[in-house]
């Protein structure tokens, strides 16, 4: 599933996609174009950080590097979104969101230390060039791994 014709540029574009509150993403980002990856992960990694902050979710560092951990905390970020926004209006499944966060975070046990966004951003930036997503022009991963630094 895309987005878009398949075009690897990055333009301008007159549709709703730069806006999150008029697209709905998909609970995975396989079948996504290479920017649309990278668009992709960076929104699970601002739901991330809010799930972190608002549910006092234990995420670990490298959470991107796990597939059961990604897809859990897609799912959970696409959950809330949906009561957060008026979509659902369900008190009791709401709920059940809450209680369920028990067993989401034993599905986020894993990890080598805790998620600090701003320690762990370089690492996640160049997980998503190994992985082969596309950065916007202007938003090149830290060298280290993935792609070399371009030469001024």
């Amino acid at each position: 599933m895309s987005f878009h014709e398949p075009d690897d540029r990055w333009e301008e574009r007159d549709d709703d996609l730069a806006d999150p509150a008029s697209r709905r993403w998909p609970l995975d980002c396989q079948g996504l174009y290479p920017r649309e990856r990278w668009m992709w992960f960076e929104q699970l990694w601002a739901d991330v950080c809010m799930l972190r902050e608002r549910y006092h979710l234990a995420v670990h560092a490298g959470w991107w590097e796990d597939q059961m951990q990604v897809e859990a905390l897609a799912a959970l970020a696409a959950w809330v979104e949906r009561y957060d926004s008026g979509e659902w209006n369900d008190p009791p499944g709401k709920l059940s969101l809450l209680y369920d966060l028990e067993r989401v975070a034993a599905l986020l046990r894993d990890g080598r230390e805790p998620f600090h966004p701003d320690r762990d951003r370089a690492a996640f930036a160049r997980y998503l060039v190994d992985l082969g997503c596309q950065p916007p022009p202007g938003q090149e991963p830290p060298p280290g791994r993935g792609l070399p630094p371009k030469a001024l």
